[in-house]
């Protein structure tokens, strides 16, 4: 079923909300980028504020000296006990930046602009910046003596006048990191849409597949960030193909595989049905019970199959654990049944410790027995051992059977697969959930040949 980009949002919606990723990659570049233009706008404003306050004393100075040079050669011939008013141009609040005083050595005052007051604007004798406080405010002042050390210039400038000036350049910064950020802001957006549109592309190729259509996604336009995810989507649909593939072989030949039990067991109730004396009907119940058997054993082991994941890695149920306890367990079992089949059975085992899960390993040992008895003749031998050799634990179980060509002995794991002229009944599935519990125990299984005849398992397991 394809599902359209609108039927995938709403689907999202009833899956429960989430946060967005695009939202959150938004909010964090805006928040860094004004973050960095706030620090960096105080930053520029105070270094800013400083520069200019060098430069107004730079300028106060500067006019000081112009001042104090065109006022020397006047002093000497004015030495009045009042000072004069200087005549100022009608400019509106010009007295109210710069107030201006000139003093001799007897401390008398000679001039000063309007806005001056006859009292000194600053006490202190030698020549440099200062501060005063007039009119409830904080004023610059600057003070210097004449070469001749005959006259004396204050001036003073009030703060709030360069505080003027730096708030006019405060409220143009403000003003134009306002009238940027919405600019920056859809910029940033309209780059990460750009980018978004990558994992878009590889969700409308999920989003238009059929349930069957497992190929892989293309990874051509996506960034390489998203490379990793998409071949693990990848790795994920050919797990699941190759698991869809095993699921529709195993139906097909477990359902191929039942028939014939069932079909032998439809026979021998016909057989029992129209049976004409005790001997017939004896015979048909027999084979009745043949056939009943064989089915069980079938479905056993399908099920048995069935909850093997062939795709699985180690067991998590493992545990440090001992093969010759293990196995002890089962010899007295193996011995009557190996008696009953005119078989052999002989153990040797010795201490071998290693990663087990009892509960299947008693299945993968009680099949590698099964497959044992059911193709050795009459009279045989069948060998139970385990040990360790360098370290590493093992199992092995030996038969005087016919073996299993070298030629075959991959395939003998297939499920289903029985060997061509095999004349012991069997559902071809033991050695297939033999593999799957060995591989389960992250284990090593091996097939040979015995010296004289027969088959000789070994498994190899992880201590």
């Amino acid at each position: 079923m394809n599902l359209s980009k609108i039927e995938l949002k709403n689907l999202a919606k009833k899956e429960g909300e989430g946060w967005s990723l695009r939202r959150s990659i938004l909010a964090i570049v805006l928040a860094i980028t004004v973050s960095i233009w706030g620090f960096s706008g105080i930053v520029v404003y105070i270094e800013a504020d400083q520069e200019s306050q060098e430069l107004f004393d730079q300028s106060l100075a500067e006019t000081a000296h112009l001042l104090l040079t065109l006022a020397d050669h006047e002093a000497e011939e004015r030495l009045a006990s009042t000072a004069d008013t200087l005549t100022e141009s009608n400019v509106e609040k010009h007295s109210q930046y710069l107030l201006l005083q000139i003093w001799d050595t007897q401390k008398r005052l000679l001039y000063r602009n309007n806005a001056a007051p006859e009292t000194p604007l600053t006490t202190d004798t030698n020549s440099g910046f200062g501060w005063t406080q007039l009119h409830g405010q904080p004023w610059r002042t600057y003070s210097i003596w004449n070469a001749p050390h005959r006259l004396q210039i204050q001036i003073a400038e009030p703060i709030s006048h360069r505080k003027d000036i730096s708030g006019r350049f405060a409220y143009k910064l403000l003003v134009f990191a306002l009238l940027v950020l919405p600019l920056m802001a859809g910029a940033i957006w309209w780059m990460i849409n750009r980018l978004f549109r990558a994992l878009q592309h590889s969700a409308d190729q999920v989003s238009q597949r059929t349930p069957n259509d497992l190929e892989k996604v293309d990874l051509a336009g996506a960034p390489i960030e998203l490379h990793s995810l998409l071949t693990a989507l990848n790795h994920l649909f050919e797990r699941v193909s190759h698991a869809m593939e095993q699921e529709q072989r195993f139906t097909a030949n477990a359902s191929h595989e039942l028939r014939t039990p069932l079909a032998a067991i439809k026979a021998n109730l016909q057989v029992i049905q129209r049976a004409r004396n005790d001997h017939e009907r004896d015979e048909a119940a027999a084979g009745l019970l043949i056939s009943v058997d064989r089915a069980t054993r079938l479905v056993g082991q399908l099920m048995t199959l069935s909850k093997l994941d062939p795709q699985a890695a180690r067991d998590p149920a493992l545990q440090t654990g001992d093969l010759q306890a293990f196995l002890a367990k089962q010899v007295a079992e193996f011995t009557a049944i190996a008696g009953k089949k005119q078989l052999a059975f002989t153990s040797e085992l010795q201490a071998a410790s290693c990663l087990i899960n009892p509960d299947t390993l008693a299945i993968m040992v009680r099949n590698l027995f099964d497959n044992a008895v059911r193709y050795t003749p009459a009279g045989g031998q069948i060998a139970l051992s385990c040990g360790s050799v360098d370290g590493r634990a093992f199992l092995r179980i030996q038969d005087t059977g016919p073996g299993i060509p070298v030629e075959m002995r991959e395939k003998v794991f297939e499920r289903f697969f029985r060997l061509p002229g095999a004349s012991a009944s069997g559902s071809g599935l033991g050695l297939s959930i033999v593999k799957s519990i060995v591989h389960s125990h992250d284990a090593q299984l091996e097939l040979g040949e015995a010296a004289g005849q027969g088959l000789i398992v070994t498994v190899w397991f992880s201590s």
